[in-house]
């Protein structure tokens, strides 16, 4: 049996949605069970930030996880596929009035994204204050708590809504199909083969 750790929400959905075609039968959780088993899968519903870590430990062999939270986790995992759905980027949003100035001594961002933060100003050789929020990071310029916020923009409107413009991409992210290092080699035939019967569907 191959364990599969996806992410709650409309990823989860899109990759039900594939296995459906691919299986010809329904992929569907019950209402509010974290755990569908089908043939020889077993679907584990978790939080989508979660997911390295139930692949990592082997609770899951593979998983389907958004790029920007393997870069942030940055585990020791196998990326198989790009699957192309779950699309967004990780920008940096200001204030309408304010510019990103590199030259300024020292930048505070506010962000869930802190390692993705880090690189991405180290490779611009800034120093950058970190704050790590949960949630609500758009209200931080607002109020002064950080000169800029890094999140995750789907369409912009939300950071539009409150105020704030994307002044820079750091990178654009899909959903990955991901395996755990072990898992894929004891169970290289059945992840190999579930991994082309995907690409082809895609």
């Amino acid at each position: 049996m191959l364990t599969v750790a996806l992410p709650k929400g409309r990823i989860a959905e899109e990759t039900l949605e594939i296995f459906e075609k691919i299986f010809e039968k329904p992929f569907i959780f019950d209402d509010r069970k974290l755990i569908l088993e089908v043939d020889e899968f077993r679907f584990l519903l978790v939080r989508n930030q979660d997911v390295p870590a139930y692949v990592l430990h082997q609770a899951a062999d593979i998983g389907v996880v958004g790029l920007d939270v393997l870069e942030e986790k940055n585990e020791d995992l196998v990326r198989l596929l790009d699957l192309g759905i779950g699309k967004c980027k990780v920008c940096i949003g200001m204030k309408e009035e304010d510019e990103l100035d590199y030259s300024s001594p020292e930048i505070t961002i506010a962000t869930k994204m802190t390692n993705i933060t880090q690189k991405y100003f180290a490779k611009k050789a800034m120093a950058v204050e970190v704050i790590k929020l949960y949630g609500s990071i758009e209200l931080a310029p607002l109020v002064g708590l950080a000169d800029a916020v890094v999140d995750i923009v789907e369409t912009g409107t939300t950071m539009k809504q409150n105020g704030l413009k994307i002044v820079e991409t750091i990178m654009e992210s899909s959903a990955y199909l991901i395996a755990n290092k072990n898992s894929f080699i004891e169970k290289k035939k059945e992840i190999i083969t579930l991994y082309r019967k995907i690409q082809k569907q895609i």
